[in-house]
């Protein structure tokens, strides 16, 4: 059994690993080592672990260092899900022992797993994350009347309201609206230049989805396609989206049209616990499911805390929701691509 880092020249090889195997998921594809080299300039170390040529175990990895949040080797940062993939508990522990040598070797702050499951419950862990997934009806109107009452009746305000949604061939009406959405969270933006990549890596696995109102955009969601599911991932509205219900019929249009394509489960995403997102989630009939991201420790005494709710930056979103646009966008990207 020997391990060893994936080459530019495997990535399908990997893929066809990570399609077939059942714990994968859409973070799991070689593509995000391309992605996270070519727009943050963070170096991936991708490890695999193989038997007479054939692959085992895959996982993936990737430093980022910062001045501001320190130096991680995550499975995988901006990703919701990550760990080790494997076919065997044998290949799974090469993996998981390479991993740790790695980050030891490197001298990061830590190592990070990004887990469905708990793999090292001995390990420091972050009881902050959920995850909403939930299988799609193989019927759109089935899929209507399992939304919640209260839910539904916001989806139907949004069709009474006139909205109309269309898949976008680019960002161009996506990223301004994002980018005034995340401003006025406090939040510095991506570069438009990530979601251009995502785009161009992942084909048509990544798709912008727009709702519209009398041929204005009011919402607009980046979307991951992975076998049979639908992962809705960076979403963003107008002011005027909440008058006319764009949020919610945005997320029912990209249900509906992933039922009516024979996608069979839909991935609301990563919330923090007890935020608006959380309960935005919750309301669509969705429960949370607990997600295990687990920590060892290289040069750091403790978990890292890089997240909003931390009080420490509580005057940073302050100031940022106060920046003019032009220089929150300007700026924004410099310092969003350490944050992982």
């Amino acid at each position: 059994m020997r391990v060893r880092f994936l080459q530019d020249h495997e990535h399908e090889r990997w893929d066809a690993f990570v399609d077939q195997h059942p714990e994968a998921t859409f973070f799991h594809r070689a593509g995000w080592a391309t992605v996270m080299q070519r727009a943050f300039g963070h170096s991936a170390h991708y490890l695999l672990v193989e038997t007479g040529g054939v692959i085992r175990g895959v996982l993936p990895l990737v430093r980022v260092r910062s001045r501001l949040f320190g130096d991680s080797l995550a499975s995988i940062p901006f990703g919701v899900y990550g760990g080790i993939v494997a076919d065997s508990p044998a290949a799974s522990e090469a993996l998981d022992h390479a991993a740790c040598s790695l980050a030891d070797e490197l001298q990061v702050d830590y190592l990070e797993y990004r887990n469905l499951q708990p793999q090292h419950p001995e390990w420091p862990t972050k009881d902050l994350y959920v995850t909403f997934r939930k299988a799609l009806e193989e019927e759109v109107d089935a899929n209507m009347n399992a939304i919640p009452r209260k839910q539904r009746r916001m989806v139907r305000k949004g069709l009474k309201a006139g909205l109309t949604s269309e898949f976008e061939p680019g960002i161009d009406r996506f990223y301004p609206i994002f980018a005034a959405n995340v401003r006025r969270m406090g939040t510095p933006v991506f570069s438009r230049y990530y979601f251009e990549t995502l785009l161009e890596v992942f084909g048509d696995d990544c798709r912008v989805l727009t709702a519209m109102q009398d041929g204005n955009p009011v919402a607009s969601v980046v979307t991951f396609y992975f076998r049979d599911e639908v992962l809705p991932y960076y979403g963003a509205g107008t002011p005027e989206a909440r008058a006319v219900a764009g949020y919610d019929f945005l997320y029912w249009e990209l249900m509906r049209r992933a039922c009516e394509d024979g996608y069979r489960l839909f991935d609301f995403g990563r919330s923090k616990r007890d935020t608006g997102s959380f309960s935005f989630k919750k309301n669509w009939g969705f429960e949370p499911q607990p997600l295990y991201y687990e920590y060892h420790l290289v040069r750091a005494d403790t978990m890292p805390n890089v997240n909003p709710l931390n009080p420490k930056y509580r005057y940073f979103i302050a100031a940022w929701q106060r920046l003019p646009l032009p220089v929150a966008n300007w700026l924004g990207p410099k310092i969003s691509r350490s944050l992982g």
